[in-house]
């Protein structure tokens, strides 16, 4: 699903370009999420510190910048078809500071902040519609 508020000359399903051989993927430009209550979505991620690139709470589409790229977010609708997937994770500055951030903010992750034994250091959360959000910083080595 694209919104009239993608940022100019994003490529997107049907006019994205082919890959050629030894072309490899570089990045996530955007990850677009499906909710039922737009207002609930956006004071949510809004809670967390995202900054609304366009939308709203009124929105069918809000865009939200996280650093060069975009978390999406579109209205659940008769015609959206059921889908399942993992989580999205975001690196954050600060694994802990940003914990202390979603407390502060009447959020409750499933776990505190740990360390993890492929090198990151995370915590996990929920949104609103049950989308799993893992929130992860490398460590030092």
């Amino acid at each position: 699903m694209t919104g009239s508020c993608n940022r100019p000359g994003a490529h997107h399903d049907a006019d994205a370009p082919s890959v050629q051989a030894g072309a490899g993927v570089e990045a996530i430009s955007a990850v677009t999420l499906f909710t039922a209550d737009m207002a609930r979505a956006v004071r949510f991620y809004e809670a967390l510190g995202f900054v609304r690139k366009c939308g709203g709470p009124q929105a069918p589409f809000t865009s939200f910048a996280v650093g060069g790229n975009y978390l999406n977010l579109a209205t659940k609708t008769k015609a959206t078809p059921p889908s399942s997937w993992g989580r999205v994770i975001f690196y954050v500055s600060d694994v802990d500071a940003f914990y202390d951030r979603a407390t502060e903010a009447g959020l409750s992750p499933q776990f505190p902040p740990r360390d993890a034994e492929w090198g990151e250091r995370y915590f996990h959360l929920s949104d609103p519609d049950g989308h799993e959000l893992s929130f992860a910083r490398p460590m030092p080595r």
